[in-house]
């Protein structure tokens, strides 16, 4: 098999294999501010398998929790698998207290939210938390196409994982990734339309990959500032009836059938993570990332 690689600025490589291009972006890694605080990955499910990689080389000092590590952590070295559970206090003496924390799961239910993060007072630390695009709050509006959100619009603090997500960010000082629907490998949206979990519909919809996600919650660490909050998605508007009609076009994946539905669906502004953060989205077509997630 010949496996030949080239490179250009962005961050991608091209990786000839079989006589085909492949494209890969490369995250460039850079010293985080604390590079000498232990960072725990709270929570490591999808998300964290394609941010471990990101981050192994801050070993030993790079930690990842799971309720049943031994099940679930195959990816981690022994000695850098944590047990944390929320929801038994007796695990949260695990987690060093001088740590940077990547909170990978709903921060819910607000009481042991409160409680655990009274533990980890004192300590000086950065905690990014990956929150919901699910928190805004539209109200009964019917514009369309919608408006664009940004961080300013309304949320939903009925909702536990919201009141969670903004305690952290008001009183722990979180910076919050309202992060919109996550693809990748293993996250194919042709099988959410396959299988009917999606239908074609005006709805719009907001996604990233998962491999822009992983970057964007250490640009976050790296660069974010304290108690803000940053909308992630790709920041291209589609609906699934696009989404829909394209898969059957080129995939001939077809959803068992239409919804009519008067929701509008949301178009989440990414401006904030661009222009503050400076990051810049890698892979903003789905389309051509759904070609190489097909051929995986």
């Amino acid at each position: 098999m010949e496996n030949l690689c080239q490179h250009n600025q962005q961050g991608f490589q091209w990786t000839l294999i079989n006589n085909r291009w492949h494209t890969v972006f490369i995250y460039r890694r850079r010293r985080l501010t604390v590079p000498s605080s232990p960072l725990i990955i709270l929570g490591s499910g999808y998300t964290a398998r394609f941010l471990w990689p990101l981050v192994a080389d801050r070993s030993p000092k790079v930690f990842a929790t799971s309720r049943a590590p031994e099940q679930h952590l195959s990816y981690v070295p022994p000695v850098q698998r944590l047990r944390f559970d929320l929801s038994q206090p007796d695990t949260w003496g695990n987690i060093p207290r001088d740590a940077d924390l990547l909170w990978c799961f709903p921060a819910t239910p607000i009481e042991l939210v409160r409680q655990f993060a009274a533990t980890l007072t004192g300590s000086p630390r950065r905690l990014v938390v990956l929150g919901s695009t699910s928190a805004y709050d539209q109200g009964d509006s019917q514009e369309y196409p919608p408006p664009w959100i940004s961080e300013n619009a309304p949320i939903d603090l009925s909702k536990p994982r919201v009141q969670g997500e903004e305690y952290l960010r008001r009183e722990q000082r979180a910076i919050v990734l309202r992060v919109a629907g996550i693809y990748g490998p293993g996250r194919n949206p042709l099988d959410w339309i396959r299988t009917g979990r999606v239908k074609s519909s005006r709805k719009y919809v907001n996604l990233i990959h998962v491999e822009d996600l992983a970057a964007i919650c250490l640009a976050a660490l790296e660069r974010g500032t304290p108690g803000e909050a940053y909308n992630v998605s790709d920041g291209t508007q589609r609906t699934w009836e696009e989404i829909c009609l394209t898969a059957e076009q080129h995939w001939n994946v077809r959803s068992p059938q239409s919804a009519s539905t008067q929701d509008t669906g949301k178009r989440i502004s990414n401006a904030k993570l661009t222009q503050d953060l400076g990051y810049t989205i890698q892979r903003p077509d789905l389309f051509s990332e759904l070609t190489l997630i097909k051929d995986l």
